[in-house]
């Protein structure tokens, strides 16, 4: 398997940043000028053409690193401009060297003043990862000048105004084309609100020695389709079905069954040797008719946790299933069953109604089921997508992935993931049940829980990508299940 990517929190960040610099010699001046040169490397190579160049620089190093890029672009003959807020001239003793070494070149600092609508690239270097609150009204008056300037913005290490630990967006943000981030990748930008400011995120490692790194481990890592390969890996020729797991989808209530439909059809197109669905006797004929490929047994009164449950190795619980007498029945005897499960839908509902540890369980809230979990609202859940689905975790002692822009899957005493894939054409009706099938096939398939649900929820969202080339508007659930078959057989 290729190693997903590595990604750190503030904190690490910052410790790795202090001990690159004593290995460098203790001058953290050099580290600076790395960055100023990696950030005016990355402006030539996409803005070659740009001439006239804004740099926005804030009170700390990252205003030190944009004053270095401003440095290095008016040594190349290029107009430069740097601004700053009335109360923000440099006030750290590096930031300070940089704008110096800027000015000895001939370079001008100004205060801010609507002079950005010239300018054929802004360089955003007001933040960093140092800010974690809103901005104040003057930053954000200046904020929302850089992103209604029209031109290409170069964000340094992190957007102004995004939350580089939560991807959060508490106030103002810039809306790069690109980030350029410095030495680690911030895990925050990776997921919720920070995906609609990062842009196309870059990493350079500054040539950073190897031993800046000791004794600093990553906070979360980045899972894209590099990593499918090694989960799912060629079956042996001499295989059966059984091999292959049975996954036993329960759900479809009066008014859903299309719901537990999607959800066995996602689970034999990700490779599920045997599926069987409990559903409402109304629903039968129709799930055969497009899926006969599925058991399926009607439940009304009584359900016998004996025999389907029995034969299951795994248990999709929740699509289309309700919170009435028939569907609290159902959930019962499943929970009661033992079996590994994957919880969805108003099964998690029920949880919420009823707490209890589910160790045997997936569950996959999106942010509003998430709330309801863990006794808030849905904002609260997205100012921190990390520590809500931490939060998840722990109190039902299960694997998570919540749903959402960047899908975070955390697991007790593990480092969380954050899902490299899908796009909001997805955001539609029964994409949810879609993913509860994938996950179960998947670990009916032998995966254990928390790479089973990180591997469905990457599946799941490559499968939304390739879908979506015809267009995000007006896709289908069903328009995935052709490349949840292509994809669940990487090369």
């Amino acid at each position: 398997m290729n190693p997903p990517a590595e990604l750190f929190d503030t904190a690490a960040a910052r410790r790795i940043d202090a001990q690159a610099t004593a290995v460098l010699g203790g001058d953290g001046y050099v580290l600076m000028q790395r960055a100023g040169q990696a950030a005016w490397q990355c402006a030539l190579q996409h803005w070659p053409q740009a001439r006239r160049i804004v740099v926005a620089c804030g009170p700390g190093n990252n205003g030190g690193d944009g004053y270095v890029l401003a440095r290095l672009a008016c040594q190349s003959g290029r107009e430069v401009r740097v601004l700053h807020l009335p109360d923000d001239a440099p006030r750290t003793p590096l930031a300070q060297r940089a704008c110096t070494d800027y000015l000895a070149v001939g370079g001008r600092v100004e205060l801010y003043r609507d002079c950005l609508g010239s300018a054929e690239l802004v360089v955003d270097a007001l933040f960093g990862i140092g800010l974690s609150r809103a901005p104040t009204a003057a930053a954000a008056a200046l904020v929302e000048a850089i992103n209604a300037a029209g031109a290409p913005v170069l964000a340094l290490d992190v957007p102004s105004g995004v939350d580089a630990d939560s991807g959060a967006v508490p106030g103002a943000a810039v809306h790069a084309t690109r980030t350029l981030q410095f030495i680690v990748a911030h895990r925050g930008l990776h997921t919720g609100d920070a995906l609609e400011h990062a842009g196309h995120c870059l990493l350079d490692v500054l040539d950073v020695p190897a031993e800046a790194f000791a004794g600093v481990a990553a906070t979360a890592s980045r899972w894209n389709a590099a990593v499918l390969p090694g989960l799912l890996p060629p079956r042996r020729a001499n295989t059966h079905k059984g091999e292959s797991g049975h996954v036993l989808c329960i759900g479809g209530n009066h008014g859903s069954g299309g719901a537990v439909m999607l959800c066995a059809e996602a689970a034999l197109r990700s490779g599920a040797g045997l599926v069987s669905v409990a559903t409402r006797a109304l629903h039968v004929a129709p799930l055969l008719a497009r899926c006969p490929e599925a058991m399926v047994h009607a439940v009304e009164d009584a359900f016998d946790p004996a025999g389907l449950l029995a034969r299951a190795g795994v248990v999709a619980l929740g699509p289309g299933l309700g919170q009435d007498d028939w569907a609290r029945r159902l959930w019962t005897a499943a929970l009661d069953s033992g079996k590994p499960l994957v919880v969805d839908a108003d099964a998690l509902n029920l949880l919420a109604a009823a707490p209890r540890p589910l160790p045997q369980a997936i569950l996959t809230p999106h942010p509003g089921e998430a709330a309801r979990l863990l006794g808030v609202d849905a904002a609260g859940v997205q100012r921190d997508r990390f520590a809500a689905a931490y939060a998840l975790a722990t109190r039902f002692s299960a694997v998570v992935v919540l749903k959402g822009a960047g899908s975070v899957v955390a697991a007790p005493g593990a480092t969380p993931r954050v899902i490299a894939a899908g796009n909001p054409g997805m955001a539609v009706g029964g994409m949810g049940d879609l993913l509860t099938g994938v996950i179960a096939a998947l670990r009916a398939q032998g995966l254990p829980a928390f790479d089973a649900a990180s591997a469905g929820a990457l599946l799941h969202g490559l499968a939304g990508d390739a879908a979506a080339c015809g267009g995000q508007r007006g896709l289908l659930p069903r328009d995935l299940l052709p490349h949840l078959r292509a994809l669940s057989n990487p090369e």
